[in-house]
């Protein structure tokens, strides 16, 4: 077996993935160690142990194994993606943020990135900009074992090293839309709805409204986003009516209401599908 931290040893929370081509991309579905079938970040019965993935990886044919990052462990991970060359050299910014969280770091599959794992938490949802991004829950990281010299062996704790990444490179978001707007017309959101499931998009849009995450690896928190921003869109902009359709939705838990550095989850989401509508 490969060499991990012994830290994530502890925790039922690993997963296997399998390169999948989605929409003519290489995209990394996780896979379920129980049943070989698609597993997902938000169901903890499609996980199992460290031990149990590995005797499955070869049982379904599958390309690598992964973990889980929840609320409930201390982890999070920084994915620093196409930021080393063929001949193992490093870009001067990426090496910057290894050095600076001083933490387990490995080389990702394709070995062109590098992933970082330490003790801390978020203060938001999961973020990226550019090459980077952070994620402490909702989402799983693959784990190859292939420790990147120099870098220590065991997973340290860096929650204000992580405070000042988020504050370098994110700027604080807003606890209420930016911009108000009237309501889409006075079309009910039954009909608003059938007309959206009669769209051009309209089989993407169903598997993302009755809870479906696979045509996004099954990452909750970018399914949640891409919902949002194909209700933006129906809506015409309307705040109050994505949120009102959104808990109608099969994607709906309790995390949209629970609040973090100020502001709800599903506030938070709607407003970042607003700014890119």
């Amino acid at each position: 077996m490969m060499r991990v931290p012994a830290e994530l040893l502890e925790y039922k929370q690993w997963v296997l993935w399998r390169r999948a081509d989605v929409n003519g991309r290489v995209a990394k579905i996780p896979i379920s160690p129980w049943s070989g079938k698609t597993a997902s970040c938000d169901k903890p019965h499609t996980w199992s142990t460290y031990k149990h993935v590995h005797f499955a990886l070869r049982r379904f044919r599958c390309d690598g194994i992964g973990f889980v990052f929840t609320e409930a462990d201390p982890f999070c991970g920084i994915d620093l993606d196409q930021c080393r060359t063929i001949n193992g050299v490093i870009a001067p910014e990426a090496l910057n943020l290894i050095n600076r969280f001083a933490s387990y770091t490995e080389l990702s599959p394709s070995g062109t990135g590098a992933h970082v794992l330490i003790k801390a938490k978020l203060s938001g949802s999961g973020r990226r900009k550019d090459k980077i991004e952070l994620y402490d829950s909702g989402r799983y990281f693959t784990i190859t074992g292939k420790h990147l010299s120099g870098t220590p062996l065991v997973i340290n704790e860096r929650q204000y090293v992580l405070g000042q990444l988020e504050a370098q490179l994110f700027t604080p978001e807003p606890s209420t839309p930016l911009i108000k707007v009237a309501p889409a017309s006075t079309v009910s959101d039954d009909e608003l709805l059938e007309r959206a499931m009669n769209a051009r998009n309209a089989d993407r849009f169903r598997r993302l409204w009755n809870g479906d995450t696979s045509d996004y690896g099954g990452d909750h928190s970018r399914a949640d986003l891409a919902l949002c921003r194909m209700l933006a869109f129906w809506c015409a902009g309307d705040a109050t009516r994505i949120d009102r359709l959104f808990r109608r939705s099969g994607l709906m838990r309790d995390k949209w209401d629970r609040r973090t550095g100020g502001s709800a989850y599903g506030v938070r989401t709607t407003v970042a599908a607003l700014q890119g509508c």
